[in-house]
């Protein structure tokens, strides 16, 4: 082979190596942000579930006007979701701060790693009248 065909190959090579690292940087992030809605929906659907808790008669297994029965334990969670909800393919949720008679947070993790240490993880704040998530990391 001449030169000119050593150099041809050996500049193929490097681009594809550059674009392949391109692409896997790309799904890296795109995982990651998948992960973040992800969480974020099942958040929202929490604090749905906690609404319907809030307003159901005490009589009827409801709050009855209160979020105090959602204790800050495994038990607290599984008053509104079942075990396989609370540790799904998106992340770990757990009522991060007792409820009290006007509001309860919940904690949701997600699974797919920020960097080797970091998940994505938001807060929830339920009220009677609605909910609010916020970015912890």
């Amino acid at each position: 082979m001449g030169q000119q065909q050593l150099l041809l190959i050996i500049l193929g090579v490097i681009i594809v190596g550059i674009a392949v690292a391109v692409g896997i940087t790309m799904f890296q992030d795109n995982a990651l942000s998948s992960n973040r809605d992800a969480v974020q929906t099942d958040l929202a659907t929490l604090a749905v579930k906690a609404q319907e808790y809030f307003r159901k008669p005490a009589s009827l297994g409801g709050g009855g006007n209160s979020f105090a029965g959602l204790t800050a334990d495994s038990a607290g969670i599984e008053i509104l979701v079942s075990t396989a909800f609370a540790h799904n393919a998106n992340g770990d949720y757990s009522v991060k701060t007792a409820g009290t008679a006007t509001q309860v947070i919940f904690e949701g993790v997600g699974k797919t790693a920020i960097d080797a240490s970091t998940f994505p993880t938001y807060d929830c704040t339920v009220t009677a009248s609605g909910y609010n998530i916020t970015k912890v990391h």
